[in-house]
Order: C-alpha cells, then sequence, then structure tokens
C-alpha cells in the first residue's frame, strides 16, 4: 500500500514532489502527484462541497474518493491515515452520475446559503436574557 507524507504549507510550492501531500489551510487547498504514478499533480479544494480533511495528529485523510477522471489514468483511490486505498475503476455512466451528484448538492448547499442570508434579522437579546440563557444551560447539565 502506498504511502504518502504529509506537509502542512502557507503556498503551494511550485515543485510538487512524489509521495507529499501539500495542505495549505490558509488557502483551503491540498495538492499531491497522482498516486498512480502519472505525474499529474491532483488539487482538491477543501470546503463544505469539496473534500473533508482529517487530521488526527499524525495522519491525514481526505473524503470522498479522489477520481482523476479527466486524466488519461483515471485513477480512483481514497487517503485514509496518509496511506493510499486504491478504488474500483468506474464506467462513463458512474462518472457522469458522480459529476451531477456533485452539482447537486453544490446547487443545494448555496441555495441554501442565499435563502439564510435573505432571512430578517433576529433582535439582539438584552444582557439580563443573554445571562439567564446561559444560567438555564449549566442548571440543565
Amino acid at each position: 500500500m502506498k504511502m504518502l507524507q504529509h506537509k502542512f504549507v502557507e503556498f503551494i510550492p511550485h515543485k510538487i514532489e512524489e509521495g507529499i501531500l501539500y495542505i495549505s489551510l490558509d488557502f483551503c487547498t491540498a495538492i499531491h502527484r497522482c498516486a498512480c504514478g502519472c505525474g499529474n499533480e491532483v488539487v482538491t479544494p477543501i470546503s463544505p462541497t469539496d473534500w473533508k480533511l482529517s487530521f488526527n495528529g499524525k495522519a491525514i485523510s481526505l473524503h470522498p474518493s479522489i477520481g482523476n477522471w479527466n486524466f488519461e489514468c483515471q485513477s480512483h483511490y481514497w487517503i485514509k491515515n496518509n496511506k493510499v486505498e486504491y478504488a474500483g475503476r468506474w464506467t462513463k455512466e458512474e462518472i457522469d452520475g458522480g459529476r451531477v451528484q456533485d452539482k447537486n448538492h453544490k446547487t443545494q448547499y448555496f441555495e441554501c446559503d442565499q435563502s439564510l442570508s435573505e432571512l430578517p434579522a433576529k433582535p439582539i437579546k438584552t444582557k439580563a436574557r443573554i445571562w439567564s440563557t446561559i444560567a438555564n444551560f449549566f442548571k440543565l447539565s
């Protein structure tokens, strides 16, 4: 099983080394060379509608899987605890379906986010009500 080292960086370096997953938290991006060895650079934006990054203090995981459908290799794999776990090849229909699902997820996310911003603002609670709320919270605990 192939292993990747992770490296937290402010800026993504010009030269992306094989076997290293570079992570820029400032720019919410991770990048690495394709795990199949083809040499292509794989960019994974970290956001609510793209990839999620988890770090347990020792290892990195990205979710969901990485499907390089635009590359000739069309590699498909997971990065779990710095390990590359190869996933099965997808058919053209599965790739197209995944793209539609991703688009729908993004549309739903941003439409929901937009509708929340259009809600009327709630009045600000007075200090007495805030302290009362805090006190009630601790009484329930």
